[in-house]
């Protein structure tokens, strides 16, 4: 009678993991040439569906979106690039490639053309707000809509940390090399993902393992300094950002993983300032909050998109 009951209960779990399996979308990992540099990309869904564009963080790839990818890409089309210098793209070295936002943006920009793709919904997430912030001001008719995954565009959200790079940035010569330490240390790769999260337990070690390896690659040090110090004119250019929300008053859904030391709650709730219908999602993760809070953030972007698609359908 047991081992009956428990030939059922291994035949139910295989049929549920075969269902998942099943219900998973199918992933492509593809590279396209822009203007030289090799760029990887990952896709998924139906080109003839509506697409999202999803823009990776620091020190990350378009890896951190996979998951999501296979959530959403039996209903969405999802293309995620990785920038130059980040992931499977290629590295090319800073006195080859000018490692600023502003380059990745145009970098971003020229992506879209070669994959052709002409009209999104925008997923930023950390390094992925200021350069999809420029990609919205360079084509705001290619735009539909804006999702802010811990992207930060507001003094407000800058945490702690964000003292340290100002010295940094005031004196790059003096600082250089203590912040190319820590930014590729395996402790500051780790607390980016943990955080203040009490819930260490529930983050998979690779997250950062695998970061750690591609961060301390040859030639990673100098393109991480630059874009460090670079990041400063993304702080400048906030007012001009909010400015831009303001004016286009654009759907806007801003996902939020609470224990981010980075970018911290009072920029999520920001977003409200420049647009009233912002719809603000404030969850138990970290600064990557899919670490731990996947169906969540699916399930949230769902509900976003479907009511999009609708509201775009009745015009």
């Amino acid at each position: 009678m047991k081992i009956t009951a428990l030939a059922g209960f291994v035949a139910t779990a295989i049929a549920i993991a075969i269902a998942d399996a099943a219900q998973a979308a199918t992933i492509t990992y593809q590279t396209v040439a822009v203007d030289g540099v090799n760029i990887a990309y990952r896709e998924s869904g139906d080109r003839e569906r509506p697409t999202i564009l999803l823009l990776h963080g620091v020190p990350s790839s378009s890896r951190m979106y996979d998951a999501l990818m296979r959530k959403l890409g039996d209903k969405y089309h999802l293309i995620a690039p990785d920038y130059p210098g980040f992931g499977n793209s290629a590295a090319p070295s800073p006195e080859s490639f000018t490692y600023t936002f502003d380059n990745l943006a145009r970098v971003m920009q020229r992506f879209t053309d070669a994959v052709g793709v002409r009209r999104y919904a925008l997923f930023m997430q950390d390094y992925g707000a200021p350069i999809g912030m420029r990609l919205a001001e360079a084509r705001a008719d290619a735009v539909q809509a804006l999702i802010f995954q811990n992207g930060n565009v507001y003094e407000a959200g800058l945490g702690a940390m964000w003292a340290q790079r100002k010295a940094f940035w005031a004196d790059r010569a003096a600082h250089e090399s203590e912040v190319v330490r820590v930014h590729q240390s395996l402790g500051a790769t780790r607390a980016r993902h943990v955080g203040s999260d009490p819930n260490v337990l529930a983050y998979d070690p690779d997250l950062w393992m695998d970061e750690h390896a591609y961060l301390n690659r040859p030639g990673q040090a100098r393109i991480q300094a630059d874009l460090i110090f670079d990041y400063q004119q993304n702080i400048a250019a906030y007012p001009r950002w909010q400015a831009w929300l303001r004016q286009k008053q654009l759907p806007t859904l801003v996902v939020w993983g609470k224990h981010d030391l980075a970018f911290t709650v009072p920029g999520a709730e920001a977003f409200r300032q420049d647009n009233v219908a912002a719809d603000v999602h404030v969850l138990d993760g970290g600064h990557f909050v899919m670490d731990t809070k996947l169906e969540e953030v699916a399930t949230i972007t769902d509900n976003f998109m479907q009511q999009l698609n609708r509201s775009t359908s009745q015009r």
